[in-house]
Order: structure tokens, then C-alpha cells, then sequence
């Protein structure tokens, strides 16, 4: 556990050191460099539909943009759009978008979506390879635990949950 600790706490830097300032109230990750009216795009602009589903990595378009709960989503046809639109709990990313193990950690990080995982119909995403990997050592203890961590980091936001 130690070997993670340190990996995220060089991630946690780095990000923080990176990152714009931080739109949803924190509860979303969301990119600051892009947005939709005023809106933070969530998972780098990747369609959510096709990562949650196949974890395919589908590049979304403005076009096909919708916004809930203060994040714009983009996606990559209007098929996928509709498809979030009828039910988006069922394809959004667990934690916001942030790192599930971070969260296991009480960290808010950055999440990619080319590091995911489909654990019972939820979408998880991870920093990066590593931590990826030491997720994929023990699935179910680390999601219990970023399960039971959420609720009290949820609303911080990012600096302070990463301090």
C-alpha cells in the first residue's frame, strides 16, 4: 500500500500543480480548458455511452453535447446522446470522473478514460497505468473503500480533499 501511497501522491501533486480551477463544485471532474457555455466537459470529451458500455474510447463532438448536472458531455453520434439523455446514472463514471482508487484514498485525481473498468454496469476510471494496476491487484477491497470514502470527500473540493 505503500508503493500506491507514494504513485498518488506525485499524481496528487501533479495534478493539483496542473490543473485549472475546478468547476461542479468540485463534485465532477471535469475539463476547465473546454467548456460548454460555461460548463466543464467531463472524461476529456470521451463518448461515456460507448466507455460504459464496451470501454471503447470514442472521441465525443460539441456537436453532440449534453449538459447534466452543470457538466457537458460529449458524445459520438446522436444516438449515444440520446441514449445518456434517457438515463445518465446508468453510464456516468462512479466519483465523478475521479480516480477510484485516489477516492479509495480520500484523493480527488484525475480519472482517464484509458484506464477503465466495468464492474456491475458502473464505469470506473483510474489515474494511469499504475494505478491501474494496483487497482486490478484487489477490485473489491479498493472499490469497497472508495465506496466508503466518497460520501465524506464528495463535496470538497480538490485542493482540500488532496491536501
Amino acid at each position: 500500500m505503500k508503493t500506491i501511497t507514494t504513485i498518488l501522491a506525485a499524481a496528487a501533486l501533479a495534478a493539483t500543480l496542473s490543473a485549472g480551477p475546478a468547476m461542479a463544485a468540485d463534485e465532477y471532474n471535469v475539463s476547465t480548458g473546454t467548456t460548454v457555455e460555461g460548463h466543464g466537459v467531463a472524461m476529456r470529451g470521451t463518448d461515456v455511452v460507448a466507455l460504459s458500455t464496451d470501454l471503447a474510447i470514442e472521441p465525443g463532438h460539441a456537436r453532440f453535447t449534453h449538459v447534466h448536472d452543470g457538466v457537458a458531455y460529449y458524445f459520438a453520434s446522436s444516438e449515444t446522446m440520446d441514449a445518456f439523455a434517457a438515463d445518465p446514472e446508468r453510464y456516468m463514471p462512479q466519483y465523478g470522473g475521479f480516480c477510484a482508487l485516489g477516492v479509495a484514498l480520500g484523493k480527488k485525481l484525475d480519472g482517464s478514460p484509458r484506464f477503465a473498468d466495468i464492474v456491475d454496469g458502473k464505469l470506473y476510471v483510474f489515474l494511469n497505468a499504475a494505478v491501474f494496476e494496483s487497482y486490478s491487484k484487489d477490485k473489491a477491497g479498493i472499490l469497497a473503500k472508495a465506496a466508503d470514502t466518497w460520501p465524506s470527500i464528495h463535496h470538497l473540493t480538490v485542493a482540500d480533499a488532496n491536501r
